[in-house]
């Protein structure tokens, strides 16, 4: 399944960056946590975990989308950017909310702290789209919007015995989510063609770096990941 041609793939730049990436791909989609979505078997409280995870995550997701918008030059990169910053936002408040429901969680777990790995994700993208220029701000957010494509792709098929794994599922494999995701790569392949060798390489590093630390925030969902030393009062 990981090998099959990704969303949105044209054979141009954006293909060059998924070939760069397939390993991590398929660590990822081997990992316990989305097998257990999958069958079904995950434990309901590392669901939980990564929700309220995400839910932090995508509040900062947003504003890198926001940060990205302002290195763009063509308003219709803008519009297309801003646009994905209020999805982030509408998940949250929406999908991640009912979910969290669901599950029971109650106001203690929506009060938990982004994990050790979850704030190295978030600054890691905050710093590269607040710096630019517009196509490492571009590969720095790509992998959050491609890897779950490609995720959603892959567990619809699968499905899930759980209807409330199964909502998080349909979430990503909607084709109107492919249809935002395509478009986002038909920008980053537009700034590849146009861009030297030196910075190709550079969107590819950053782009890869998302990819790990895609995998790393799932995996402290898995292990239920804390700081090894308690906030202080």
């Amino acid at each position: 399944m990981a090998t099959e041609t990704p969303t949105g793939a044209r054979g141009g730049f954006t293909a060059q960056l998924w070939a760069s990436i397939v390993p991590t791909y398929e660590a990822i989609l081997a990992h316990p946590f989305l097998t257990g979505i999958s069958d079904g078997t995950l434990p309901p409280e590392r669901f939980v975990y990564f929700i309220e995870q995400d839910a932090l995550y995508l509040r900062a997701y947003a504003r890198a989308l926001s940060y990205a918008a302002g290195h763009a030059l063509h308003p219709q990169d803008t519009a297309e950017l801003t646009a994905g910053a209020a999805q982030a936002i509408a998940v949250e408040v929406g999908m991640h909310a009912e979910l969290l429901d669901g599950f029971d969680a109650g106001p203690q777990a929506r009060a938990t702290p982004l994990s050790p790995s979850g704030e190295l994700y978030v600054q890691t993208i905050l710093a590269h789209t607040a710096q630019g220029p517009f196509s490492e701000a571009m590969a720095a957010v790509l992998a959050c919007f491609w890897i779950y494509a490609e995720v959603g792709k892959t567990l619809i098929e699968r499905g899930s015995p759980d209807p409330r794994y199964q909502r998080w599922i349909d979430t990503y494999g909607d084709p109107a989510f492919a249809a935002q995701v395509d478009r986002v790569l038909a920008i980053v392949d537009r700034l590849g063609e146009g861009a030297s060798p030196a910075e190709r390489a550079r969107m590819q590093e950053l782009f890869a770096q998302g990819c790990r630390l895609e995998w790393m925030f799932w995996d402290a969902a898995w292990r239920l990941e804390g700081w090894p030393i308690p906030k202080g009062d």
